[in-house]
């Protein structure tokens, strides 16, 4: 096997492809798509999300505090790109892409309607890092699109919703299954039993 080096760079794919929507009066409600974002704790739940300072959204999330995390899929994926490469400065991007702003439940930034997972973010550091600045920030609300929970388990099914990764500058939905956390170790018998549940 041969490895050849490269310059460094940023080579972690594939990222998830967010709509993050921001400003909290109508006027200034805006959208930005970021694949640079990402869990960073467990308890309290915390997010990150990684704007440069010339965009337009990064002065509204820092000015008012909050942001919204909208997960993205197949049938985003347009407004997604879109929201990405057009300036909040000339365009109303919930308009122009018909995107439905929705009254959150923690805070004052909109959710976008179409997206099944909104996730509601309040910030608690922002770090400058060089060509970007670090948001940090605590989920505060999860709002979900119930035809998407089980009825039975109560457990959200993200499969369902078709997401969209990104990776080496193109967008692309999941693959196959292959096996859940800690398949690797799990026993037969219990492998056996979760077969047998399914069938």
């Amino acid at each position: 096997m041969t490895k050849i080096e490269r310059k460094p760079g940023n080579m972690l794919y594939p990222l998830p492809a967010v709509m993050v929507s921001c400003g909290t009066k109508p006027e200034e409600y805006n959208i930005i798509t970021v694949s640079w974002a990402g869990t960073i704790n467990t308890n309290p739940p915390m997010v990150s999300i990684s704007i440069r300072k010339e965009r337009h959204s990064f002065n509204l999330i820092k000015e008012n505090g909050e942001f919204v995390i909208n997960l993205t899929t197949k049938g985003l994926a347009y407004a997604a790109d879109w929201c990405g490469v057009k300036s909040g400065k000339q365009f109303n991007k919930f308009k122009e892409m018909n995107l439905t702003p929705v009254e959150a439940s923690k805070i004052k930034t909109p959710l976008i309607a179409e997206s099944p997972v909104n996730i509601e973010c309040e910030v608690t550091q922002i770090i400058e890092l060089g060509t970007h600045h670090l948001f940090l920030a605590k989920v505060v609300a999860v709002n979900v699109e119930e035809k998407y929970l089980d009825k039975e388990t109560n457990k959200f099914d993200l499969r369902q919703t078709d997401p969209i990764t990104y990776m080496h500058g193109s967008y692309y939905t999941m693959g196959e299954n292959l096996g859940r956390f800690g398949f690797s170790v799990r026993k037969k018998k219990e492998k056996r039993k979760d077969a047998e549940k399914e069938i």
